[in-house]
C-alpha cells in the first residue's frame, strides 16, 4: 500500500467536521491504519482513534494529530475547498472549513506511520498513532484521557506533534519551555431593563452596559499587568435586541483571554469579574451578571531535555538554519493534557506551510508579509508541497530520536 498524500489531504480538505463529529475522518483514519498493520482502537473520547505499532522492546512514541475543523466559510477559492455545512452547538446550521489545518496535521500523521511501518527493521519499539477530536473546541484530548485512553493503549513515554502555521514552508518551529499560551473562553451575561424605544428613561440599556464594559474590558492589559508581563483580551461576540425600537432585556459578551503565566491568568480572572460587576453596578443593572468560563486550554509546555533532542534530530533531517524558535505564540493547544495525563515530557512544533520563497522576508522582520491568511482565516490555504512531505519527514525524525535502533 501507498497512500497519495496530496490526494488524501485535498480530500479532508473537501470534507472537513466539526468537533466531536469526524465520523467521516475518523473512518478514513481507521482504514489506513489497519492497512498498515496496526492495531486499532476507535471512539475513544467520542471520534478519537489511536493505532498501536509494536516493535519489540524499546520505548513508547506517541504521535499526535487533531482532526476538527471550524465553523467559518471557505474563501480561498480552491478546486478542492469545502462546501460542506455542519450542526454547531446551538443547532444551527452552519459552514465548516479546515481553517485551522488540521487536514494537515492527520495527513502529515498518516504518511509518518507508513513510513515508520516500512521501516520497522530499522527500528525498534512502540509507536502509538493518536487522532484526536474537538481540539478546537478544548476538550477533545481530556475527553480521551477521561475515556481510559491508557488504558486502552500503552502509555508513552514522550508525547509529540506539530501544527502548520503561516510562515515558510520548509521550516519548523520549535520553542523550548513555554511554547503557547493558555486560553479561557467566557460567555458573559448582562442583565438590563427592557422597554420601547421611544422611553430609555424607564429602562436599563445593556447594549450600552456591553459597550462601557467592553471599553472597560481593555484597560486590564494596558492598565493592570506590568509590561514585562503577556497577555491578550478580545471580546469576539456581543449579541443583543431583536427590533430597533425595543431596549433589550439582556446582552452577552463572548471573551476570549490568553496568558503565558499562572499568576498573570489569575489576574486577568479577577479583573475581568471586577470590571463586569462594577459596570453592572454602575448601570443599575436588576440582577447580579453572569460569568461563565466555557473552555480552558492548558499552557503548552516543551520540556527542555526532550526539545533538545527533537530539534537535533530535526537538524540532521532538515538542516541547519530550518529549526528556528519562534518565541511563545498566544495561540494555544489542548495537546499538553495527553502528556500530562501520562507524566512523561511534551515536544510540540509548528510547521511552515506557506510560500518558501517568503523566507527572506521573514528572516528579517520576524513575521510574514501582509495579506498572508492566518490559521482560523476563510482564506488559509497551506501550500500543500512542501508541506506535507517536511511535515512526514519531521514526524519521522522526531519518533526516530526516541524509538531504539
Amino acid at each position: 500500500m501507498s497512500i497519495d498524500v496530496e490526494s488524501l489531504y485535498r480530500d479532508l480538505h473537501a470534507n472537513p467536521e466539526l468537533s466531536f463529529q469526524e465520523h467521516r475522518t475518523a473512518g478514513i483514519v481507521s482504514g489506513h491504519l489497519r492497512e498498515l498493520g496496526l492495531e486499532v482502537q476507535e471512539g475513544i473520547g467520542g471520534t478519537g482513534v489511536v493505532g498501536v505499532l509494536a516493535n519489540g522492546p524499546g520505548p513508547t512514541v506517541m504521535l499526535r494529530a487533531d482532526m476538527d475543523g471550524l465553523p467559518v466559510l471557505e474563501a480561498t477559492g480552491l478546486e478542492y475547498a469545502s462546501t460542506a455545512t455542519g450542526i454547531g452547538p446551538d443547532g444551527r446550521l452552519v459552514p465548516v472549513m479546515h481553517a485551522c489545518g488540521h487536514d494537515v496535521h492527520v495527513t502529515c500523521l498518516l504518511g509518518a506511520v507508513e513510513r515508520l511501518a516500512g521501516e520497522r527493521g530499522s527500528w525498534s519499539g512502540t509507536l502509538l498513532a493518536l487522532f484526536q477530536p474537538a481540539e478546537e473546541a478544548g476538550g477533545g484530548a481530556q475527553a480521551m484521557v477521561d475515556a481510559g485512553l491508557f488504558d486502552m493503549v500503552p502509555a508513552p513515554d514522550v508525547v509529540l506533534g506539530q501544527h502548520v502555521a503561516p510562515f515558510p514552508a520548509g521550516w519548523i518551529g520549535l520553542r523550548p519551555g513555554v511554547a503557547m499560551a493558555s486560553a479561557d473562553s467566557l460567555n458573559i451575561t448582562l442583565h438590563g431593563s427592557g422597554g420601547h424605544g421611544s422611553r430609555p428613561e424607564t429602562t436599563v440599556d445593556p447594549v450600552l452596559l456591553a459597550a462601557a464594559t467592553t471599553m472597560r474590558l481593555q484597560g486590564i492589559v494596558s492598565r493592570e499587568l506590568a509590561a514585562s508581563d503577556q497577555a491578550v483580551l478580545t471580546v469576539g461576540q456581543i449579541h443583543a435586541g431583536t427590533k430597533n425600537n425595543i431596549i433589550a432585556a439582556q446582552a452577552t459578551l463572548g471573551l476570549s483571554v490568553r496568558t503565558f503565566d499562572e499568576s498573570v491568568r489569575a489576574k486577568m480572572l479577577g479583573s475581568i469579574e471586577r470590571v463586569v460587576r462594577g459596570e453592572a453596578m454602575a448601570s443599575g443593572s436588576p440582577r447580579e451578571p453572569v460569568i461563565a468560563l466555557e473552555e480552558h486550554f492548558p499552557l503548552t509546555v516543551n520540556d527542555l531535555d526532550a526539545s533538545a533532542r527533537v530539534t537535533a534530530a530535526l537538524v540532521e533531517r532538515l538542516g541547519a538554519g530550518k529549526v528556528i524558535d519562534p518565541g511563545a505564540v498566544a495561540g494555544s493547544e489542548d495537546v499538553g493534557v495527553l502528556a500530562t495525563a501520562a507524566g512523561v515530557p511534551l515536544v510540540y512544533w509548528l510547521l511552515g506551510g506557506e510560500d518558501p520563497g517568503l523566507i527572506k522576508d521573514f528572516a528579517a522582520t520576524g513575521r510574514m508579509p501582509e495579506g498572508v491568511p492566518s490559521n482560523h482565516s476563510p482564506h488559509f490555504a497551506p501550500r500543500i508541497q512542501p508541506t506535507l512531505n517536511v511535515g512526514i519527514d519531521a514526524l519521522v525524525a522526531a519518533a526516530r530520536a526516541w524509538l531504539a535502533r
